[in-house]
């Protein structure tokens, strides 16, 4: 079936959130799901059938990071 992925369009052999998360060797527990433009809780994956057409954007967790003498940052270079 041909889904689009974060803006492109990808053939997923999968049929729900989580067996395309699988094949992608993706952790569900490093990203977050949207499926047209709803987003999912990680309770729903293995329940959100995936359609052809449908659109998923996939927003991965990021650590990291550091503001030197600052309290918060906001912004590049800061």
């Amino acid at each position: 079936m041909r889904v689009t992925i974060n803006g492109k369009p990808e053939d997923v052999a999968g049929s729900t959130i989580l067996a395309i998360l699988t094949a992608k060797d993706i952790s569900p527990q490093m990203v977050a799901v949207e499926l047209n433009a709803k987003i999912l809780e990680r309770d729903e994956l293995a329940g959100a059938v995936v359609k052809d057409g449908d659109a998923i954007e996939l927003l991965f967790y990021m650590g990291g990071g550091h503001c030197q003498g600052e309290s918060h940052c906001i912004g590049e270079g800061r």
